[in-house]
């Protein structure tokens, strides 16, 4: 196929060339009725390419293909069978996977690192997850994805599951050995579906981990926006083979997803496809190229412990890593890293990606370049020195991995819609959860509907907020109260 091509972005141009007048949707008429003020701020650009897809960006009955061309290059460029767009980001592409693959009441393998996404379809659609347990690490206080043979130990209990789905890359930048994870499912005939939100890059450099779709993964979903060069909420998700029908697929999407897609996003996640097939492994190199000396440059300040390979991966840990999301575990200065994320932001405006009680990640990308990079060795090098003015830190009780895993008591949709109540968090323990409990970022459910909470994970959420953490879905997100079922 022909990747100098961008349909949607040739399509856009020809809009405006041949002078096309909206009587539709959306109001604005392409900027002329929008408030001024919010104009200089966004700029006019936005609004003039912001039209209809339908009977806009194509004609009624999308005739010139201009959406179905833009997706067949994508699923080429990575090598999928089909591609689909989303432009309400990968938490509905992992929703729409999982009720392409599972029905009400049947069974799915899940690791339980999922993110809230998942938790989210397992809800809507009524599934019975079967969750595979990660691999956690007690030194560092982190979960690995789960290894093959828990997932090859959980068909064995359920051999009705129809199916399993796996994050990988986890939000700490690990992996999993999906080849075996595929193999292992396709020897019962199972479709697995990856969640590869933070591995968009991943198909375009050979020293990046293994793509899904090379490993044999049957639907991957995965976040333009994030690792790629896509706007916020584009999304896209791929299909192989025929264990998961391409029908079923975009039904499940079209039942979930807006009737008013933004060509703004399908405008960035065509663009993105012909610059990464173009030039993404060498704009990629000289990513992990800049990345290799923040490393190096980080292993020398005072304090800090940047995480690499001997820390994440081996034998009960990961599998592999993506060196370009950067790891520092800050608590040799005495500060949480919801500290010194808060700190780096107040003094130096850098916004840190993931934080928890012990550390701060940096996310770099190819739009990364040596001005960004010192300017985040220079704060934290800022960090290092500031650190003992810091007000002490509050103590995060982080539970061992037993007391982390709570049983599932009653399906997450059943605990979800049916009667609860709210009481305090004392009172809630031994209860039955009615609302995820999801410490953000990573977005990984400490407690979800239908699991008994115990003391260990009711103490940890309420040391976490007390300490900086957010949790942003709770009904109380100070979790001073928690929603439960009320139980006959």
């Amino acid at each position: 196929m022909d990747h100098s091509e961008a349909p949607v972005l040739a399509a856009l141009a020809a809009y405006h060339e041949e002078d096309q007048l909206p009587f539709t949707p959306p109001g604005h008429k392409q900027g002329r009725g929008a408030d001024p003020r919010v104009v200089e701020a966004v700029g006019e650009g936005i609004f003039r390419s912001d039209v209809l897809a339908v009977a806009g960006l194509d004609d009624r009955t999308s005739s010139k293909g201009v959406l179905k061309r833009a997706e067949a290059l994508m699923a080429d460029a990575v090598h999928a069978d089909h591609t689909f767009f989303s432009t309400c980001g990968s938490s509905l592409s992992v929703k729409a996977a999982m009720l392409a693959a599972a029905g009400p009441h049947e069974e799915l393998l899940l690791s339980r690192d999922a993110h809230k996404s998942v938790v989210s379809g397992l809800i809507l659609a009524g599934i019975r997850p079967v969750w595979v347990q990660p691999q956690w690490d007690p030194q560092l206080h982190l979960a690995h994805p789960p290894a093959p043979e828990s997932f090859e130990a959980a068909f064995e209990e359920h051999p009705g599951a129809r199916g399993a789905l796996v994050t990988s890359p986890t939000p700490y930048g690990t992996t999993v050995d999906l080849a075996a994870i595929a193999e292992l499912c396709h020897r019962r005939d199972r479709p697995l579906v990856v969640d590869e939100a933070w591995g968009a890059h991943l198909p375009f450099h050979p020293k990046l981990p293994t793509w899904a779709m090379d490993a044999g993964a049957d639907v991957c979903v995965t976040s333009v926006h994030k690792m790629g060069s896509g706007l916020e909420q584009g999304s896209v998700f791929h299909l192989q083979g025929s264990r998961v029908s391409a029908d079923a697929l975009a039904a499940r999407a079209d039942l979930l997803g807006t009737t008013s897609p933004s060509v703004l996003l399908y405008a960035g996640l065509d663009a993105w496809r012909r610059q990464m097939v173009e030039q993404g492994e060498e704009l990629l190199t000289r990513a992990l190229a800049l990345v290799d000396r923040v490393r190096a440059s980080l292993a020398e300040v005072a304090g800090l412990h940047v995480h690499g390979r001997a820390d994440f991966c081996g034998p009960g840990r990961a599998y592999d890593m993506d060196p370009l999301q950067v790891f520092v575990d800050v608590s040799e200065l005495g500060v949480t890293g919801y500290q010194a994320a808060d700190w780096m932001r107040e003094h130096h405006r850098i916004n840190l990606h993931l934080c928890d009680h012990r550390r701060v990640s940096a996310q770099f990308t190819y739009a990364d370049d040596d001005g960004t990079a010192d300017r985040l060795l220079k704060g934290l090098r800022d960090l290092s020195r500031q650190a003992g003015g810091l007000q002490a830190t509050r103590e995060v009780h982080v539970p061992s991995p037993g007391e982390l895993q709570l049983e599932q008591a009653m399906l997450p949709r059943d605990a979800f819609f049916g009667p609860i109540e709210s009481v305090s968090c004392e009172r809630a323990v031994g209860r039955i959860a009615a609302e995820m409990l999801t410490p953000y970022p990573p977005g990984i459910p400490a407690a979800l509907p239908g699991e008994r909470l115990n003391g260990d994970v009711v103490d940890y959420l309420r040391t976490g907020v007390a300490a900086g953490m957010v949790v942003p879905d709770a009904a109380d997100p100070e979790v001073k109260t928690i929603r439960v079922a009320i139980e006959d």
